[in-house]
């Protein structure tokens, strides 16, 4: 599955349904690779390790930052840490986030998300 011109495969936030080796399933479709799950939509997201991670990978969660209380970023299979300045951007934009290894990043998204809470996800695939 392919989104044009960088557009969300899904206009809307839905909890993800399932993920696998290097896929997850959302809404009765399924994306091989990192996907973002924001209030403005589910979309693929570029980095496959946090090390690729960078302010353009993070734009479109700095767009959504009025909607987005806690960015949840699942970090593959392994913990790992943001570099500052990434951390500083998110801060900027009054976006908490936290990072996890990708399972438990989904699973706590799909829980806060049942809640009602204004999260999203930036999720590594595994």
């Amino acid at each position: 599955m392919a989104a044009p011109d960088g557009a969300p495969f899904l206009p809307r936030q839905v909890a993800i349904d399932g993920y696998g080796d290097t896929f997850f399933h959302f809404a009765g479709m399924s994306h091989a690779g990192s996907i973002l799950a924001l209030p403005s939509g589910i979309r693929g997201w570029a980095p496959v390790r946090v090390a690729e991670i960078d302010a353009a990978s993070l734009a479109p969660v700095v767009v959504d930052a009025g909607a987005v209380e806690l960015l949840l970023i699942g970090t593959g299979k392994d913990p790992a840490h943001l570099k500052e300045p990434l951390k500083q951007i998110l801060r900027e934009a009054g976006i908490r986030f936290e990072l996890m290894p990708t399972p438990s990043a989904a699973a706590t998204y799909n829980v806060l998300l049942a809640e009602g809470r204004r999260v999203g996800a930036a999720l590594i695939a595994v």
